[in-house]
């Protein structure tokens, strides 16, 4: 059997928070992609605990759409619980994730298929250069995936996007996957599975604003970071060989003195001192920092809390329902 003919059901799992002035319109334009497709399709959309009327929206276009299944979560879990989610529901033969926001274009939907139909199991998307998202926010994201690539043993592709179709094998070994504080860009590509790049041209945001702030950038990028990289631990260990290096030179240059009988040269150095102390204590705070980081991840890992809890779920009327294990992971 080939893949064209495996695939009977698709499944696409869009999260959204605080969308509200975009998720009507993001579902027209999704419906007139998937009503051309010739396989039967579901959508689930995950309402990562919006504070506006998305969820009201969403129920709408539920009692309106027979495709469409809604799951509330009991508060904003973040980008990456919500897509985790939509995947432990999301039953199809192929799944692919996308924001409900315009920047993931469903008019790409077609093409993913083909891509996947060719053979490979997963088909990531990414995002060529967006000339409109701030030069700040080009530039650190540049700096992110050279570093994460530099000190990590996964690959990750720059530009990867949440927008992707996985086969339903690459789904049920992502969810054997416990992690707490996920990375789905990394994980997905560790996995092993074969992978196809589709490049694409985000278009601006339908209506309103990203609900990706700097600081939730900065905690996926410490996700990233500490989740895929023994890095930070390697270099408090070079720090410390270095410093050893130095104490020896140290020790060999006064006895050196010593023996040349001229111990008068070592004139006390304030100043000097204080500079080691300070530069040795401040290494060794910032190498404690790391450590801390570490186990507090390894704390909140053996706690097993789940990454979502879920407060609602509404079948579509073509839906199976597949209601996820809220039991802890691991």
């Amino acid at each position: 059997m080939s893949r064209a003919d495996a695939i009977q059901t698709l499944s696409i799992v869009v999260p959204v928070y605080n969308e509200e002035e975009v998720v009507e319109t993001f579902h027209q334009q999704l419906q007139r992609v998937i009503d051309q497709l010739p396989v039967r399709v579901m959508v689930y959309y995950i309402n990562d605990g919006s504070t506006d009327r998305t969820g009201e929206i969403v129920q709408r276009l539920a009692a309106a759409d027979r495709r469409v299944t809604y799951l509330e979560l009991s508060r904003n879990f973040g980008h990456q619980a919500a897509l985790t989610a939509g995947l432990d529901v999301a039953p199809g033969d192929a799944v692919i994730t996308m924001d409900g926001d315009g920047q993931h274009p469903p008019d790409l939907i077609p093409r993913l298929l083909d891509v996947f139909q060719a053979g490979c199991d997963i088909v990531m998307t990414q995002r060529m250069e967006d000339r409109t998202a701030s030069m700040f926010k080009r530039q650190t994201a540049g700096w992110f995936y050279r570093f994460i690539n530099q000190i990590g043993e996964t690959k990750i592709l720059p530009g990867a996007a949440d927008y992707r179709l996985m086969s339903r094998q690459v789904v049920e070994a992502l969810k054997k996957m416990p992690e707490y504080h996920r990375f789905l860009r990394g994980m997905i590509p560790w996995l092993g599975f074969q992978v196809a790049v589709l490049p694409y041209h985000a278009p601006q945001r339908l209506a309103g604003r990203s609900k990706y702030s700097f600081r939730k950038m900065a905690r996926l990028a410490a996700d990233a970071i500490f989740s895929f990289s023994l890095v930070p631990l390697r270099i408090g260990i070079s720090l410390g060989v270095v410093f050893f290096v130095l104490a020896v030179l140290e020790v060999a240059y006064v006895l050196s003195l010593w023996l040349r009988n001229t111990q008068n040269a070592l004139a006390p150095g304030w100043s000097s001192l204080m500079f080691m102390m300070l530069i040795i204590g401040s290494i060794q705070m910032i190498i404690t920092g790391f450590i801390g980081v570490y186990i507090g991840y390894i704390f909140q890992e053996v706690k097993r809390r789940p990454p979502y809890l879920i407060r609602t779920f509404r079948p579509g009327a073509q839906d199976e329902p597949n209601v996820p294990d809220q039991s802890p992971r691991g």
